[in-house]
């Protein structure tokens, strides 16, 4: 992947009410102005030795900076990337998570607590890129896990290239596939959400593009191509003073999203392989996955530890190795959220992820991968038999009551 430095022309900005993640260029900001003289918004996560995970300073600068372009009629579109040439974003800032989640231990952490704080701007980003008034193209080269899918599968324009490995690894670390995954998880084809979620299991481009987790298929060095194609076209300015949602600027987001989209299509490629290890294994996976009874349905893919196939023997082992309590909360999720608006899924697992940074395996399972790497987490409960149905019912009580949820007014037209 090219350099930022090396694609935009116009000087990188920041924003100074964050002088900290200014100093420090957690995120780039620049401007490409096409031939029209219309202008294109990048923003390029800039942590590539922590794979471009997504702290809360990240979080802010984006949502900051969003705004103001979704504001501004010359601004035509938006493009979300990483840099460092190895991950687009490999998943949240758990190092702070954990020294905060440790500062509290033995204390339910409510919506003023660093994960409630952190949790609530993270899930309201994500939502507002579902819900953006204008096209935002992702490019989703290198490892896309965890918060980095968060970003991405709101995305009205979602790029996979030769290199992509996305996953949902939560269950290792004792959470669960959050920032919007209970919901994503419930439109994947067949039981494939259940099972990458019980799993963690990464798949690529081409299972990306069937499951509809992704949109087109570039080349990893088709980026400057990219770059000059959108400078190049010629797109539609918005309309000043039009509220955002009205009809004027509808028409202006679904030129551009058609003229985007033409963009992509014509530099698209099929990957290769084109049929990937999600597509291939679908029929075993429905047989694993059938039912309701959450402990067959483990034991059927824990079954698959000796299995000659590697892509089945790497998932089972790492549903064996994972929280317990992780994988009851995940069943529990998606079963709760299988028919409830997008908004509502970001208020509960904005709940369930409270409970997990107070009593839950979370702190646990990132000390063990992350803090003394011994990758010997003491899970508690230990077993899922022990993580009864009952149990789980503690991940959805609110610590405060419904009129103070910090998502409350998610979804609420402006």
């Amino acid at each position: 992947m090219s350099d930022a430095a090396n694609t935009h022309d116009a000087t990188k900005t920041h924003d100074a009410t964050n002088t900290h993640a200014a100093a420090n260029d957690l995120v780039l900001f620049d401007e490409i102005t096409c031939a029209d003289g219309l202008r294109i918004g990048m923003a390029t996560l800039n942590v590539p030795k922590t794979l471009n995970g997504l702290s809360l300073d990240m979080t802010r600068m984006l949502a900051t900076r969003m705004e103001r372009w979704a504001g501004d009629p010359d601004l035509a579109l938006i493009i979300l990337r990483g840099s460092g040439g190895r991950a687009f974003c490999a998943g949240g800032d758990l190092h702070t998570l954990y020294q905060n989640m440790t500062q509290n231990t033995g204390h339910a952490l409510g919506a003023d607590s660093y994960p409630g704080v952190f949790f609530s701007e993270e899930y309201t980003l994500d939502y507002r890129i579902h819900t953006f008034p204008k096209p935002i193209m992702v490019w989703g080269d290198g490892i896309v896990m965890g918060g980095g899918m968060g970003l991405m599968m709101g995305a009205s324009h979602r790029v996979v290239t030769e290199t992509t490995r996305m996953a949902m690894p939560e269950i290792s670390i004792g959470l669960f596939p959050d920032v919007g995954g209970s919901w994503l998880l419930n439109r994947l084809p067949g039981k494939t959400g259940l099972f990458l979620g019980l799993t963690g299991a990464q798949i690529g481009a081409a299972d990306a593009l069937y499951a509809g987790m992704a949109d087109y298929h570039l080349m990893h060095d088709d980026w400057d191509r990219l770059v000059a194609s959108l400078k190049d076209q010629t797109w539609e300015r918005g309309v000043p003073g039009a509220p955002e949602g009205s009809l004027e600027q509808n028409a202006v987001r679904l030129a551009n999203d058609d003229r985007l989209h033409g963009l992509l299509a014509a530099l698209s490629c099929d990957p290769s392989p084109t049929v990937g290890v999600l597509e291939q294994h679908l029929s075993v996976i429905q047989k694993l996955c059938a039912g309701s009874d959450l402990e067959k349905i483990v034991a059927r893919i824990l079954a698959l530890a000796d299995s000659p196939d590697p892509w089945l023997q790497r998932a089972a082992r790492t549903l064996a190795a994972g929280s317990p309590g992780s994988v009851r909360l995940t069943f529990a999720l998606l079963e709760h959220c299988k028919h409830v608006s997008l908004a509502e899924v970001y208020r509960i697992e904005l709940v369930a992820g409270l409970a997990a940074a107070s009593h839950g395996d979370f702190a646990e399972g990132i000390r063990a991968l992350l803090v003394d790497k011994d990758k010997q987490p003491k899970w508690n409960p230990p077993t899922l038999s022990q993580a009864t149905a009952r149990w789980v019912e503690k991940f959805f009580i609110a610590p405060f009551p419904p009129e103070k949820h910090p998502l409350g007014k998610l979804g609420e037209s402006a």
